[in-house]
């Protein structure tokens, strides 16, 4: 069995789950049960999936959640576009998490074709 808090990919996608969470506080509150809910389960998810995936016994199982892991980096992605866009975050905090995002990505990306090998 795999420990998840061993791992850079679950450390840096709980430090952006943190961030994301700090983030949306200065949301509207109109958008408690829309946006700021979507982009702190997209967040969460990323990390929560792949703890989830550390406890499954093969390399098969471990990379679907790795995948639904990287899925849900990606809708968080387009909501910190969007957040942007709707003037919600500067374009410096999309700028960090953007760039918090596409480095999990790759972590997770990595991993995946690592385990397919």
């Amino acid at each position: 069995m795999r420990d998840f808090k061993k791992y850079d990919i679950w450390n840096n996608a709980h430090l952006l789950t943190i961030n994301v969470y700090e983030i949306t506080k200065k949301f509207p509150s109109t958008e408690k049960y829309s946006l700021i809910s979507q982009m702190q389960k997209a967040s969460y998810s990323i990390p929560s999936n792949f703890a989830e995936g550390c406890g499954r016994d093969s390399d098969k199982d471990f990379n679907r959640f790795i995948q639904m892991s990287l899925g849900s980096a990606h809708e968080l992605e387009y909501f910190s576009i969007l957040s942007q866009d709707l003037g919600f975050i500067s374009s410096e905090e999309a700028t960090s998490l953007l760039l918090q995002i596409n480095i999990i990505k790759k972590q997770l990306f990595n991993l995946s074709k690592k385990l397919k090998e």
